[in-house]
């Protein structure tokens, strides 16, 4: 396996794989169907409402969380992230950074490590 693969950052790429197979399997359902996919989200009763207010704050949570945690950490291109969960679904795009938030960690670990050593 990849350097830096750690179990963690594999479950979280395992389940950004699976929002993104899911979602795309179900936004496919609903435009074939000729579904209102924006209507269907407030349109279909308050119990689907109130799960895509839930879902809503969430994702703008995790958004700002994305930005704030990639610049403490110095990674890069975080925007990217968040662009692919506009085009895919949050629940590709938030694993998919929590997966590289972990390498990320993980290599910082190992360079420290190596400093260290060296000195």
């Amino acid at each position: 396996m990849t350097k830096h693969w750690t179990p963690l950052a594999i479950t979280w790429l395992t389940l950004a794989i699976a929002g993104l197979a899911l979602s795309t399997l179900f936004n496919s359902l609903s435009v074939l169907q000729a579904r209102n996919f924006f209507a269907d989200w407030v349109g279909s009763g308050p119990a689907v409402t109130s799960l895509t207010v839930d879902l809503l704050v969430v994702a703008i949570a995790g958004s700002i969380l994305v930005i704030v945690e990639a610049r403490r950490l110095g990674m890069r291109r975080a925007w990217l992230y968040l662009a692919v969960s506009g085009v895919t679904a949050f629940a590709f795009g938030f694993p998919l950074f929590l997966a590289m938030r972990e390498r990320h960690l993980v290599a910082a670990r190992a360079a420290e490590s190596s400093r260290e050593l060296d000195l």
